[in-house]
């Protein structure tokens, strides 16, 4: 399982406001029933495997260009752990746990 994080930025727009071109993008996670997501305020992350959330994520990059957009650079970071299940929550609860002893 895998952990991406996604940032799709349109240029060539009217408007500085993105927030639009954001609620596009996640029209098509709101479709997708095998990944979990969470938007952020920079960013969206999501969790599943890895194959899926590329498919998901070429598709999310397309949503500006049929809104407008005359130009989209998206930014991909994965983080893919093999040794053992990695989930959201678990990142976060593991630097909680840390946290919490100090």
């Amino acid at each position: 399982m895998a952990i991406v994080e996604v940032t799709i930025i349109p240029l060539g727009t009217a408007s500085p406001s993105v927030s639009q071109y954001v609620a596009g993008c996640h029209k098509v996670l709101k479709q997708v029933t095998d990944l979990k997501y969470q938007l952020t305020p920079m960013s969206t992350i999501i969790e599943g495997d890895l194959g899926r959330i590329l498919e998901v994520v070429r598709q999310m990059h397309e949503t500006p260009y049929q809104e407008g957009a005359q130009r989209v650079s998206t930014t991909i970071r994965i983080d893919d752990r093999r040794d053992k299940e990695l989930t959201m929550a678990g990142k976060i609860k593991a630097v909680e746990d840390k946290v919490s002893l100090a």
